[in-house]
């Protein structure tokens, strides 16, 4: 089923949605979630409710590109799931991707960084464009959809030292463009 009549099936308010949703992109969502979370079980409960946010929000939103925004839902849920069992103690993967950004990403902590933090996903987007396609590529799949170091190491054959250097790399690339944009860290 094409993604535009997914969305028409949810404005329509028929069940089918969901089931159509979850055959499409079930897969996709579980990938995003269990990568951030690392815990199956809270990943399964995040795609699941994933799909209650999509029935909430289509319509009044009615997303250009289906895929784009269940990947934006699934990450915000799951990073709203890790919160949670952070104070529970019970997290894992993402602990591990925010404490790799933390040398090139601010935190705010004052107005004039709440100024920059507004700015700075366009600042990032810039970055990004600026990169070598499999740079920008690996760059998004590690820190947006929480892929190993040992998976993008297998997709580009080369060892998971490797990718952890380029990774490391690419993240002093950010903060040195970072640092020339003025984004103060």
């Amino acid at each position: 089923m094409e993604d535009d009549e997914i969305v028409t099936l949810y404005q329509r308010r028929d069940e089918q949605a969901i089931r159509a949703t979850a055959e499409k992109y079930g897969g996709y969502c579980l990938h995003i979630a269990q990568n951030l979370l690392g815990i199956r079980e809270d990943a399964e409960e995040c795609v699941n409710d994933v799909y209650f946010a999509l029935w909430s929000r289509i319509p009044p939103e009615l997303p250009r590109c289906l895929r784009t925004f269940l990947g934006r839902v699934t990450r915000n849920i799951s990073i709203s799931r890790f919160r949670a069992l952070r104070a529970q103690k019970r997290y894992s993967g993402m602990e591990i991707l925010l404490s790799e950004l933390d040398d090139c990403v601010p935190a705010t902590e004052n107005v004039e960084r709440a100024a920059e933090q507004r700015a700075l996903p366009g600042i990032i987007s810039d970055w990004l464009e600026s990169l070598p396609t499999d740079d920008c590529i690996l760059f998004v799949r590690r820190y947006w959809y929480g892929d190993t170091t040992k998976a993008l190491a297998q997709r580009t054959s080369c060892t998971e030292n490797q990718m952890a250097q380029r990774m490391l790399r690419l993240r002093k690339s950010l903060k040195h463009y970072l640092e020339q944009k003025g984004v103060s860290l």
